[in-house]
């Protein structure tokens, strides 16, 4: 049997047409235009960045969502690396696809490995326009599990108008910049600025303290916690002498408080005008210069200052994005890790937070280098930063590190002598390593 033919549009037997009103046809316009396209994915993304690292991340979300049409929300946790970590741990053993990219440190990819995505063949495109080193860094067993977005080495900042108004220059030892803090301090101290201190830092138990001791102790000879053979070699007399001193700044030169001290409480003594130096990450430099900052065009940078060795270190830093291997979307979190790592992003976040790039190219760019000096200077820094020993310790670096910072918590906080607990910090990562790390 034949099938009717098809009915014209104003045909005779066809029921009238009725258009709609040009303003209820607008109305009708406007309202589809504004729904979201039925494609769209809705992605989370976890960070616990410091200053206005949350605020510049979500800026460089919404162009992404006007890109992609997908939707992001930012999971904000607390800025403690070591929350951070013992977070993730909890949310990725549980298998949880809530989290679909994860905001990491540089020293826990050995650690997540297994619980990430590959991402070797998606960024086989772009990985080779980052600093090599640090792609090596986030690979484990040949497999890339996250990308750079910014990398780190810890500056030493000074306040120009107080050393210059005191004849003292730029501290290149740390006895020069103790001698130097108390020289300052003692001055204007007598003058009536009562509430000012010679150096912050950051003194809390955390992963923080791991990075500012590593620095105390390598710049004096006394090794690298953990050496790369996996040797253990904390408990020596340089190491001992390092932290010796560290103890007699706590109370003269710092702060009591800055054994609870992390980035964003020095910075916030610092920022405030109330410190004459601080040992932070690049980030503070954009904040320091902001419109509204009291110490604004009065601070500067240095490298951090030498020790018995002769030699400054620097602990490398730095943060990455990572795909969970429990994602929903695997597919289109790897392209938000790819479009936030992008030079264009790395370029507006380094503009707005003084953050180092992980992308060459980027070192040479004279907005960059305008906008943000400490960028171009900073970059032999960070080439030569010193990593922390996670490398070697692999899984059981969290543990080795708290062990570290525990030591050398109770050293400066007046709990047992530097050498006591050095020798106990020696036989504790011992029996961690036990036949191997």
């Amino acid at each position: 049997m034949r099938g009717r033919p098809p009915r014209r549009l104003g045909s005779e037997s066809d029921p009238p047409v009725k258009f709609l009103a040009p303003a209820v046809f607008a109305f009708v316009t406007s309202l589809l235009l504004a729904t979201p396209p039925a494609c769209a994915i809705e992605l989370s993304i976890v960070s616990g960045d410091t200053g206005n690292g949350i605020k510049v991340l979500r800026e460089i979300l919404d162009r992404y969502e006007k890109k992609s049409g997908n939707k992001v929300d930012i999971v904000v946790i607390p800025p403690s690396t070591t929350d951070q970590f013992g977070q993730y741990r909890l949310w990725l053993a549980a298998g949880s696809s809530d989290i679909d990219v994860y905001q990491t440190d540089v020293i826990w990819a050995p650690q997540l490995a297994s619980q990430l995505v590959d991402l070797t063949e998606a960024t086989r495109d772009v990985a080779g326009a980052h600093f090599p080193s640090i792609i090596q860094s986030q690979t484990v067993n040949g497999r890339l599990v996250a990308l750079p977005i910014f990398t780190d080495a810890p500056a030493l900042y000074y306040r120009k108008d107080l050393l210059d108004k005191y004849h003292a220059k730029v501290p290149t030892t740390w006895k020069e910049l103790q001698d130097t803090a108390k020289l300052v301090v003692d001055k204007e101290r007598a003058a009536g600025n009562r509430d000012l201190w010679g150096y912050v830092f950051q003194g809390n138990a955390y992963e923080g303290l791991t990075c500012n001791a590593l620095e105390w102790v390598m710049s004096n000879g006394g090794g690298g916690i953990i050496e790369p053979d996996g040797r253990i070699s904390i408990d020596n007399p340089k190491a001992t002498a390092a932290l010796d001193r560290v103890k007699g700044w706590i109370g003269t030169i710092a702060p009591p408080g800055v054994l609870a001290y992390q980035e964003e409480e020095a910075r916030g003594v610092w920022q405030t005008g109330n410190a004459v130096f601080m040992r932070n990450w690049p980030y503070a430099y954009a904040l320091g210069n902001s419109e509204n900052s009291p110490i604004k065009g009065k601070f500067d940078v240095a490298p951090l200052p030498a020790g018995d060795s002769g030699h400054p270190v620097a602990t490398l830093g730095g943060w990455n994005l990572a795909v969970s291997k429990y994602s929903k979307h695997p597919a289109e979190a790897i392209d938000l890790v790819k479009f936030i790592a992008s030079p264009e992003m790395q370029k507006y976040r380094t503009l707005k937070t003084s953050n180092l790039p992980t992308i060459a190219a980027l070192y040479d760019d004279p907005d960059i280098a305008r906008q943000q000096p400490i960028v171009p200077r900073w970059k032999p820094i960070f080439l030569n930063a010193q990593p922390r020993p996670s490398a070697t310790a692999r899984i059981k670096y969290n543990e080795a590190s708290s062990q570290f910072w525990t030591a050398v918590h109770n050293t400066i906080s007046g709990n047992g002598t530097a050498a006591d607990n050095l020798a106990e910090l020696e036989a504790r990562l011992t029996r961690l390593k036990g036949k191997g790390w």
